[in-house]
């Protein structure tokens, strides 16, 4: 998918804080959680999150979700990576 059509995709579904991430080479971020749920397309790299003890690699043109509250680790992998992500406030947050 490509990022316009994706920032659409966002948009139509209620992502109204969308912004392009980068992030450096080998960051790990502990566990933690968002209060908003997240929608994001990886446009370069790869990032790995940890949910419940299941990791998984995301790489370019693989999107991943998060509902808010999700506890979740993230590890960049060694090229860094850049991501198009939507944030949607949810009725808690």
């Amino acid at each position: 998918m490509n990022p316009s059509s994706f920032e659409s995709r966002l948009r139509a579904d209620g992502y109204d804080e969308i912004e392009t991430k980068q992030l450096a080479a080998k960051t790990d971020n502990a566990t933690h959680a968002h209060p908003f749920d997240v929608c994001a397309l990886v446009l370069e790299g790869e990032i790995t999150l940890t949910v419940e003890g299941a990791a998984r690699a995301y790489r370019n043109g693989d999107v991943f979700t998060m509902a808010a509250g999700c506890r979740h680790a993230e590890q960049i992998g060694g090229a860094g990576v850049r991501y198009l992500v939507g944030r949607r406030r949810t009725a808690q947050s």
